[in-house]
């Protein structure tokens, strides 16, 4: 026989105050710029709170479970089908854009939970072969019906949408935001969500030139000299340097920030990896390669009278591995 709902409650003295305690903590530890985890905006859907989960938390315990979020161990980050065990994945990515982001967000007493919640959903909707394969996309959908696809409106798709079978997730309106406006011109509305949106590209630049450098596509003292000396010698010293200027600047102006001489070395160790390296000569050949692959599926697809936007959720939910063997069939 089921227990009364009385008898349970009197028995789980954890569960009864864990809200309160997380309040307490929150009003104690964090900035009064920070998002209160039991003061979100809510949920598209109304729903019985978890009593032993923040609403954050239980954000981030969802996307961890999707397929998408499996999936994102196959996707490429930069180099398509490399030799080799320790390049990057879209997941190895997503980890490590995250774990940066919680470490600044933890430094300027934000909410860590709703920064994790926010990076690990970020990327669910990127389709496979990295830039290559969102561009093929987005040139696929533009030339055939005149539409754009753009992966960080994709992410957004897979929660709402796609995962769940068509019920999504059900976030909250901040981590929803946060993976909307990830990138794009558009900054998210809370200082959570604009971590991300930073440290998103301090993650990848860096990363993408150990692979690079890896994969012997990039020599090391081809770097720009100024930025390398303003930033640092390594990864781990440029992201060193990149998150103390984040988090010193940011808690200067209350919003997050960069110093400009910092942002502009950032920006232009970006526009040498994508003349270098994403669109560089040693990649151009797998990108060709990998936009033949995508064309070739969505243009069967749509010829084979499938709805557009039922092919682009296939298209762009593919990994690596599966767009080749689905090419290689057709």
């Amino acid at each position: 026989m089921a227990r009364s709902t009385s008898t349970e409650t009197h028995s789980e003295p954890v569960a009864n105050a864990f809200e309160a305690r997380v309040r307490t903590q929150e009003g104690e530890s964090l900035s009064d710029l920070a998002v209160r985890s039991y003061e979100t905006r809510g949920r598209v859907h109304e729903e019985p709170p978890c009593r032993l989960r923040t609403p954050f938390q239980r954000d981030k315990d969802r996307i961890v479970h999707t397929k998408a979020f499996r999936r994102l161990m196959h996707k490429t980050q930069v180099f398509i089908a490399p030799e080799g065990d320790h390049y990057r994945t879209r997941l190895t990515h997503t980890l490590e854009t995250t774990g940066i982001s919680r470490g600044a967000a933890r430094a300027l007493r934000l909410n860590e939970d709703l920064v994790e919640a926010i990076g690990l959903g970020h990327d669910l909707g990127h389709p496979p072969f990295g830039h290559a394969g969102e561009e093929a996309l987005d040139r696929a959908l533009d030339e055939r019906f005149g539409l754009r696809f753009r992966h960080n409106e994709h992410s957004l798709r897979v929660v709402d949408v796609i995962e769940r079978d068509g019920r999504g997730l059900n976030l909250t309106e901040e981590v929803r935001d946060g993976i909307l406006n990830h990138t794009g011109p558009t900054d998210p509305f809370t200082l959570e969500g604009r971590i991300v949106k930073l440290v998103d590209r301090v993650a990848y630049i860096n990363h993408d030139i150990d692979d690079a450098v890896r994969a012997g596509v990039l020599d090391p003292h081809e770097l720009p000299t100024e930025e390398i000396e303003l930033l640092g010698p390594t990864g781990a010293r440029r992201i060193d340097t990149l998150v103390h200027d984040i988090v010193e600047a940011s808690a200067a102006a209350g919003d997050i920030r960069q110093r400009p001489e910092i942002s502009e070395a950032m920006l232009s160790l970006r526009r040498f990896m994508f003349d270098r390296v994403y669109l560089g000569p040693h990649t151009r050949a797998d990108n060709a390669r990998a936009a033949a692959v995508v064309r070739s599926i969505f243009d069967h697809l749509i010829d084979y009278g499938q709805p557009v936007q039922d092919v682009v959720d296939y298209v762009a939910g593919m990994t690596d591995r599966f767009a080749f063997a689905f090419a290689a069939d057709l």
